[in-house]
């Protein structure tokens, strides 16, 4: 399977802060033939498109043998409308979720002509979009399957985003503005960008906050960067891992989408205005709802108050048994999480039960 990807132009692209995105464009690839039941897959935090392919293929539930998969790219990956590829565009402005999931509604609809889906579904950021799926067009699908994910960032998750954006803010001498605010020198003229130094020093900051998130207690107490990852220890795992990861980036494109996931929230559009219990009371699609046991940034505790506010009938939770933490729910380095999740997928797929599983619990509606 192969990087290359297609881009439909969007236009001057009105945004729901009241900005706009100039001659916006989405990234997107389509794996599969159109005639079949489509699938939408939206990217990650830093993900780009190829990277969703871990969950895809011919021994996977979603084959493109019988599904049409389209993967669209966030706002700010690099690869869909970004501080990378719109040099000129400073500062950027907010996107949104719901920004993101309009553009790839038109995308879907108008450009590669579908008019109902069975799924949408993601990880990470990818679950905060299929949330914002199920609510700003709850007729469109049939499933929606967040893993490891939210329909409203909470407070805790927000705090931890205020670090990794400072830690690219403080490396070129500013500052965040706050929650899902722009950083405090962009009201002033002459807008800085980031030197060669204060990059490269503010994406390898970036990678070691990340390092105490991403991975949970247990992972590191189990070695597993060692064992299951390779590193030879601690320190190697932070510099060929993290930083590695983090080095690879743009670090303004990190801010659009940190920024992105900071102001998640599904509830913040017509006609649920900020009610979130309104909101997940107003999903149709049937709900599997996959957290980690050991996520840090969306712990099962947010996943069971989402369930429990859905319609009866809507909702269902299943927890990943898994001490990968958020890494959990992808990029498919846990090979027995992907077993996993793809079981589930194809379970909820076909309309069968797995039956008895002593390592995961389901919460149900009880209204």
């Amino acid at each position: 399977m192969t990087d290359d990807y297609q881009t439909y132009k969007l236009g001057n692209f009105k945004l729901k802060s009241g900005g706009e995105l100039p001659d916006a464009f989405i990234a997107y690839k389509t794996l599969g033939d159109p005639s079949s039941p489509a699938i939408i897959y939206p990217t990650w935090y830093s993900g780009m498109i190829s990277d969703n392919f871990w969950l895809t293929g011919a021994d996977k539930t979603l084959d493109p043998s019988k599904y049409y998969i389209i993967i669209p790219a966030l706002f700010g990956n690099g690869q869909s409308s970004s501080p990378s590829n719109m040099p000129d565009l400073r500062p950027f402005p907010q996107v949104l979720f719901y920004d993101n999931v309009c553009a790839q509604y038109e995308l879907v609809t108008k450009h590669l002509g579908v008019k109902h889906a069975k799924a949408v579904l993601g990880w990470s950021m990818g679950a905060g979009q299929t949330f914002q799926w199920a609510t700003q067009y709850p007729d469109f699908m049939d499933f929606v399957v967040p893993f490891c994910g939210s329909a409203k960032t909470s407070l805790h998750n927000q705090a931890m985003l205020e670090g990794v954006k400072s830690a690219l803010y403080a490396a070129k001498g500013t500052s965040s503005g706050g929650v899902a605010k722009p950083e405090m020198s962009t009201a002033e003229p002459g807008y800085a960008p980031f030197t060669t130094e204060a990059r490269m020093s503010g994406l390898k900051a970036l990678g070691r906050v990340y390092s105490g998130w991403g991975f949970s207690q247990a992972f590191y107490r189990e070695k597993l960067y060692e064992t299951a990852l390779g590193f030879k220890d601690i320190d190697d795992f932070m510099v060929n891992f993290w930083e590695a990861w983090a080095c690879s980036k743009d670090p303004e494109n990190m801010l659009v989408m940190a920024d992105t996931w900071q102001a998640g929230d599904c509830s913040q559009q017509e006609p649920y205005n900020g009610d979130i219990k309104k909101a997940m009371e107003g999903i149709k699609a049937k709900a599997l709802v996959l957290p980690a046991k050991t996520d840090l940034y969306f712990p099962p505790e947010d996943s069971e108050m989402e369930v429990q506010a859905m319609k009866s009938g809507v909702g269902e939770l299943k927890i990943f048994p898994s001490i990968w933490g958020h890494w959990a729910g992808g990029p498919g380095q846990s090979t027995e999480d992907v077993k996993w999740l793809d079981d589930n997928l194809r379970d909820l797929f076909s309309g069968g039960r797995q039956g008895s599983d002593e390592h995961a619990y389901v919460i149900r509606d009880k209204k």
